[in-house]
């Protein structure tokens, strides 16, 4: 395990890919943020909305209600309105829009295979692994595939802010009611000016001119009576694009990355295709990109024995919590059939990440293919990973693949 980190110089702060465990499974450091390592734990906190509110804004900037930055969003809101929200998004977002889509996954990743056939070598994250899920959720929403490029620019945008902006810094800058309005924050939530206008054009002109896409589905979606405002619409689309794609770029990339970091497991999958699944599930337990996620405590509670007060930021280590040893067996082993595998990759509870059937698909397909094309495929021995400079996110950013 700690031969792989150091292989791959994975960031320390992640430090499970060391083989690191928590002595105890709550632990509150000293700036008074709540971390939270342990699978039960994990999970109890993402079974509590009422008392771990995912409205964290409101706790780093002071926005009043109805006024944060991210408004309408699904991963920001608590119950009703995240009820009353998801219910209307699922109309629209439906399994079977999904299920619809694998003729379209597998027709673009064909055409991106091609695009660089001949070489000898992927870049399996510039080749394929990103713009793949792009194109495929810009189709989806109805909006030109052509645009990619300015989608690539604006979540560079987004990744370079949250960089930047780390969130345990802006909970102090906001502790005395101080409000963080500043661009680079608004960027790393996801809000930059010119994707959300160009969604909030896209989004006018389907109420006016309907069309056959996902975006006219949202704008005329309706759930007693009430549809989305257009504020809601843009956000879950932002979510869907940016988030979407980024989980779904990362999980196809870390996936292979460890897949060839363990070529026993690597020669079962060619071997029987019907394996391909379990890959996906359990590279977002062993190497998961969303490695953390983030809540505040809307009153005082108590976690593990550990007390907590009301407005702490909780951080919830889902990287560490899909390696305890009181849920996994052999958690430091990559099993393709490991079965079950309650790993934490999207999340749990009410927000359980509403795009994980469409990331699973786009990955199985994806591997399938690279599969059939090239029995031979393997990382570049001489060529190291590169992973996202982030601290919530641990994504392969870079991965040189030979093909022949």
């Amino acid at each position: 395990m700690t031969q792989l980190a150091d292989r791959w110089q994975v960031n320390p702060a992640f430090f499970w890919m060391w083989g690191h465990r928590p002595e105890q499974p709550v632990k509150v450091d000293e700036s008074g943020v709540v971390h939270v390592y342990g699978h039960a734990e994990i999970l109890e906190v993402y079974g509590d909305p009422r008392v771990y509110s995912s409205n964290v804004e409101a706790l780093l900037f002071g926005a009043p209600e109805g006024e944060t930055l991210s408004e309408g969003a699904l991963s920001a809101a608590d119950p009703p309105k995240h009820t009353k929200l998801r219910k209307i998004v699922s109309r629209a977002f439906t399994p079977k829009l999904v299920a619809d889509l694998e003729p379209r996954i597998a027709e673009v990743t064909g055409q991106l295979l091609d695009r660089a056939e001949g070489q000898g070598r992927l870049e399996l994250v510039a080749d394929l692994a990103y713009p793949m899920p792009v194109m495929v959720i810009a189709d989806m929403l109805g909006v030109p595939r052509s645009d990619r490029d300015l989608f690539k620019q604006w979540v560079d945008t987004i990744l370079t802010a949250a960089g930047e902006v780390n969130v345990e810094d802006a909970v102090k800058d906001g502790a005395g009611g101080t409000q963080r309005e500043d661009e680079d924050v608004a960027a790393a939530m996801g809000q930059v000016p010119e994707l959300m206008e160009y969604l909030r054009a896209h989004a006018a002109e389907r109420r006016v001119t309907p069309r056959e896409d996902l975006l006219t589905r949202l704008v005329e979606a309706e759930v007693d009576g009430e549809r989305l405002s257009d504020n809601q619409v843009v956000n879950f689309s932002r979510e869907l694009l940016v988030a979407g794609h980024l989980t779904t770029s990362a999980t196809i990339a870390n996936m292979l990355l460890c897949l060839d970091a363990h070529p026993e497991q690597f020669a079962r999958l060619r071997a029987n295709a019907d394996l391909i699944p379990g890959a996906a599930e359990e590279t977002l337990r062993f190497l998961g990109p969303l490695a953390a996620s983030v809540r505040a405590t809307a009153e005082d509670t108590e976690l593990a024995g550990v007390k907590v007060p009301g407005k702490s930021l909780v951080r919830l280590w889902l990287g560490a919590g899909s390696r305890d040893e009181r849920v996994f067996e052999r958690p430091d082993e990559f099993d393709p059939g490991r079965d079950p595998n309650p790993h934490l990759g999207f999340g749990r509870g009410i927000h359980f990440c509403i795009g994980a059937p469409l990331a699973r698909l786009e990955s199985s397909v994806c591997l399938r293919m690279l599969l059939d094309r090239y029995p031979g495929l393997r990382a570049d021995p001489d060529q190291r990973p590169e992973f996202l400079g982030l601290d919530d996110l641990l994504a392969v950013s870079k991965l040189q693949m030979l093909t022949d």
